[in-house]
């Protein structure tokens, strides 16, 4: 399986896209290189992500600052902190049970390393809270999958029907079709299609 692991990786596979699809061409054009993104993976980062679900950044990070300055964000921790320990840092009642069951399924994570796609999205979304978008960031940032895409992602529906020109946001699963094209390199199509959400908000003056 091939994955992302350096700059290069995600530049060339630009410019295959580019190449290919004059929409994508266009993008690239207008946004200029992609980032890279890799992330640490294991409990915490997966932690971390259930903790930014449905919450701005800036409260994201607060919160997960305050589970790290009460040394609530590990496995073992979270087993064995109480649940007002846990909403004392800021978590909602959901969002407790989700990290509890997360640090109680003892997911194997350093076996997910040599896991395909398919098989880190079965394990991790046995977990209740974590549904098929994380786990599908998971292994694009975590993990460096070079051929992921979370159609279910609302920014990336809504980059495609502008730059595709569709008359209306493509759903999930009308989303997840449209992406098959895009294979091997759906990560970095993600990459471009959030980039170029990115730079339309700002020509639009939408915060």
């Amino acid at each position: 399986m091939r994955r992302i692991t350096c700059q290069a990786d995600v530049d060339a596979d630009a410019a295959v896209l580019a190449d290919k699809y004059p929409q994508f061409a266009k993008a690239y054009g207008m946004t200029g290189q992609l980032p890279l993104r890799l992330r640490q993976d294991g409990f915490e980062e997966l932690m971390s992500t259930i903790v930014s679900q449905q919450v701005s950044v800036a409260s994201a990070k607060a919160i997960w600052q305050r589970l790290v300055d009460a040394q609530l964000h590990t496995e073992s921790a979270v087993c064995a902190a109480t649940d007002d320990e846990l909403r004392a840092c800021g978590l909602s009642r959901p969002k407790v049970k989700y990290v509890r069951a997360l640090a109680e399924a003892r997911i194997d994570f350093d076996a997910l390393r040599n896991a395909s796609t398919d098989e880190v999205i079965t394990v991790l979304t046995q977990v209740k809270g974590v549904g098929r978008w994380t786990a599908e960031i998971y292994a694009k940032f975590s993990l460096g999958h070079a051929d992921v895409f979370a159609a279910n992602d609302l920014a990336l529906q809504e980059a495609a029907k502008i730059l595709f020109e569709l008359d209306t946001r493509p759903n999930e699963k009308q989303m997840r079709a449209m992406a098959a094209d895009w294979a091997p390199y759906r990560s970095v199509a993600a990459r471009l299609l959030w980039a170029y959400y990115r730079v339309e908000k700002t020509r639009e003056g939408i915060r």
